[in-house]
């Protein structure tokens, strides 16, 4: 009896293992919205990590984490390191590329409370006076993020912070436009 209930359980943990190991490597979170500024204005409050400050939702998640500012004030090589509560976790962000008004790619290197290095993207595309704002980060995920990602609908998650987060750049950049 005991060696069929181990049985089972091990024929379990396989299917699981599986399972797990079967699921899909990479992940996509994309959000967009229409920012009430050209992007002459939009642009420069993303490609000046200094100006997160003003529309980030993490920092709203821990408004006082330690930081640290690298590199260039702006563009290629500006980098950004946080280390926060358990709701924002530690980490560095450095822009690897960047075109004026268009797009901005960053590296993304997470130290807590999971390890990985992801990238995530801004583009911006004009519509008449206004933006349209695409948020975009992407990664791996290993055996362990898998998990995680089985029982945490992280789209959602991350989702909800870039669509509150580009509310929030709108605000800041229209304010911009009204002076």
């Amino acid at each position: 009896m005991i060696t069929n209930i181990l049985i089972a359980l091990a024929a379990l943990v396989v299917v699981f293992t599986v399972f797990i190991a079967l699921r899909p490597s990479d992940f996509l979170v994309t959000r967009s919205a229409t920012v009430a500024a050209p992007p002459e204005v939009v642009f420069p409050h993303v490609n000046d990590l200094h100006n997160w400050e003003a529309w980030s939702p993490w920092l709203e998640l821990d408004p006082n984490p330690k930081k640290t500012y690298s590199g260039p004030a702006v563009g290629v090589g500006a980098a950004f390191a946080w280390d926060g509560n358990n709701k924002v976790g530690a980490g560095s962000m450095t822009i690897t590329e960047s075109r004026p008004y268009e797009l901005i790619h960053f590296r993304l290197d997470f130290l807590r409370p999971f390890k990985g290095t992801n990238t995530a993207e801004f583009t911006f595309k004009p519509e008449s006076a206004q933006t349209k704002v695409t948020w975009s980060m992407s990664g791996k995920l290993n055996f362990v993020t898998k998990i995680f990602h089985l029982f945490i609908n992280c789209d959602n998650m991350v989702g909800r912070q870039f669509e509150k987060g580009l509310a929030q750049l709108n605000k800041v950049a229209a304010s911009v436009v009204t002076k």
